[in-house]
């Protein structure tokens, strides 16, 4: 009985410690200091990383045009106007297809 209860236990914490790693996947370890202002003109969208979960850090994670990923600290300035123009350029984007769409119909 004593090892049936052991081997439960062993193979309950190896799925524990199996599900806890897949949890990671996704989170930024560090942050990016700055960003040349040539890079940040490839920045196309953004999201916010909350500390809850496996991640530990609050971040801002833009996502460039082809792909690649940088996470900011969302508490430096130059992160926020970042984030600032990126929201403008898409709401400029969206006004510009409704105007188009309208002339259409």
């Amino acid at each position: 009985m004593r090892f049936n209860t052991l081997f439960f236990l062993l193979i309950l914490s190896c799925v524990c410690l199996a599900l806890a790693q897949v949890s990671y996947d996704n989170c930024c370890l560090k942050y990016v200091r700055t960003m040349s202002h040539g890079a940040q003109k490839h920045a196309v969208k953004y999201r916010h990383q909350k500390t809850d979960g496996g991640c530990n850090i609050p971040a801002v994670i833009f996502t460039m045009r082809k792909g690649r990923i940088f996470c900011t600290d969302p508490n430096d300035k130059w992160v926020k106007d970042l984030m600032k123009a990126i929201d403008e350029r898409q709401e400029k984007l969206s006004d510009t297809r409704r105007r188009r769409h309208s002339r259409r119909g």
